[in-house]
Formats: structure tokens, C-alpha cells, sequence
């Protein structure tokens, strides 16, 4: 015990005072992906498999999985994030569409608002 001036501290060989909870679900160690997990949801993402399908998988999988629909929403955010590379939305659809060899015909247009068109051929569909 250490005393000071108006307050007191009790340590008690390292371990929390209270019960563990009964609902770990609520605790975010609990909610946390495994690896197995992180990688396989990468993989359904590239099939543009939706994130609440996602959650149903591991929850048929793994009856007692305390991961939330939020946390799989978050790891998508992070995937998307990662691969784009500090790039916005309209220069990663470029870039991709410049790595699948697609022709770009685009426009744009001055009035209050800047618009612009996008149209995205594959090869033979120009031909």
C-alpha cells in the first residue's frame, strides 16, 4: 500500500479486483479478427463479397465468434485504404483501369460545379 496525502493505492499481485465478464463479446480483444480471419476476409473482399456475408461466414464457422459487423466494416475501410495508396477515388479508377488495359474517354466540364464523364472500353469492345 502506498500512501500519500489524500489517497491511497492497493495493488494486488497484478490482477483486476473484480470478475472476468460473462459477455465477452462486448470486449474488443474478444472482437478482434484472427489472422486466419484478416486474410480471409482480403480474399472476399477481391469477390466483391458483401461485409454482412462476411460476418455470417465466421459466425457459421465459428458458432461462439464475438466479432461485430462494425469491425469487418472497419476492416474493409483499412484494406480499401491500404491498397489505395493515398490516392482518391477517381485516380484509382484510372490507375486500374490503366493496369486491365481499358481505353479512358473522359471530359470535363466548366460550369459552377466542375463535372466529368468517364468512359471505360475494353480493347476488343473498340474494335
Amino acid at each position: 500500500m502506498v500512501m500519500y496525502e489524500n489517497w491511497q493505492v492497493f495493488v494486488h499481485d497484478g490482477r483486476h479486483n473484480y470478475a472476468i465478464g460473462v459477455y465477452t463479446h462486448v470486449h474488443a480483444q474478444a472482437a478482434k479478427l484472427t489472422w486466419e480471419q484478416l486474410i480471409q476476409t482480403e480474399q472476399f473482399r477481391k469477390s466483391h463479397v458483401p461485409p454482412c456475408n462476411i460476418l455470417r461466414f465466421f459466425r457459421k464457422q465459428n458458432v461462439g465468434c464475438a466479432v461485430s459487423a462494425q469491425k469487418i466494416y472497419n476492416v474493409v475501410a483499412k484494406i480499401k485504404k491500404n491498397r489505395m495508396q493515398g490516392q482518391n477515388t477517381i485516380e484509382e479508377v484510372l490507375c486500374l483501369s490503366a493496369k486491365r488495359d481499358y481505353a479512358i474517354f473522359y471530359r470535363t466540364v466548366r460550369t459552377a460545379t466542375y463535372s466529368m464523364t468517364l468512359s471505360l472500353h475494353t480493347r476488343h469492345q473498340l474494335k
